[in-house]
């Protein structure tokens, strides 16, 4: 595989048992951006992050998003000039509806510029891997996401937001995802 995989946490702090730290050192080529918790929820400052990191790639670029995530993605596609070849965007939140007690409120995710969540298809391909039992997102609300990104919907099962509270530590699945957003498009390369 010759991109490098970008990894976008969510609104968490360092985990060392969640998957994409899990992940990281397997991959032959990886960049990181820092988690940057929940406390501060300026979503501009986040997508500023993956703009940096985005940047110091030479070469071609695969994104490995989670939950916030992968709407800081989306915020961010809208903005960036960078080649994407694809990006994995696993469980999104559902930012319209409110999220359950220890998560950001519907107010602070207005606030920190969260909202409206992008709903514009991505300038590149990507899928979305979706729980049928995400306590922060209902399958159908993201499917209905994955469909206004233009998005590939995989529907993982019952993976509740894959993360260690879900009983995820490795998700081995992650890699034949990579795989297949890393094949050069024969037409953008």
């Amino acid at each position: 595989m010759d991109a490098t995989v970008l990894i976008v946490p969510g609104l968490r702090d360092h985990v060392a048992q969640h998957w994409q730290t899990l992940l990281a050192p397997q991959l032959p080529r990886v960049v990181a951006v820092p988690p940057m918790g929940r406390e501060d929820l300026d979503c501009s400052a986040r997508v500023a992050a993956i703009e940096r990191a985005a940047q110091q790639v030479q070469g071609p670029l695969v994104i490995v998003a989670h939950s916030g995530g992968c709407i800081m993605v989306a915020h961010w596609a809208r903005q960036t000039k960078r080649t994407v070849r694809g990006a994995l965007l696993a469980t999104p939140p559902d930012f319209d509806t409110a999220m359950p007690e220890g998560y950001p409120s519907l107010a602070a995710l207005r606030d920190g510029g969260w909202l409206p969540m992008p709903r514009q298809t991505l300038p590149f391909p990507s899928i979305v891997a979706a729980s049928r039992n995400d306590p922060l997102g209902s399958y159908l609300r993201v499917s209905a996401l994955a469909r206004d990104w233009g998005s590939q919907l995989v529907d993982l099962g019952e993976v509740g937001h894959l993360n260690p509270a879900s009983g995820f530590g490795p998700w081995p699945l992650a890699h034949a995802f990579i795989e297949q957003l890393a094949q050069p498009d024969p037409v953008r390369g």
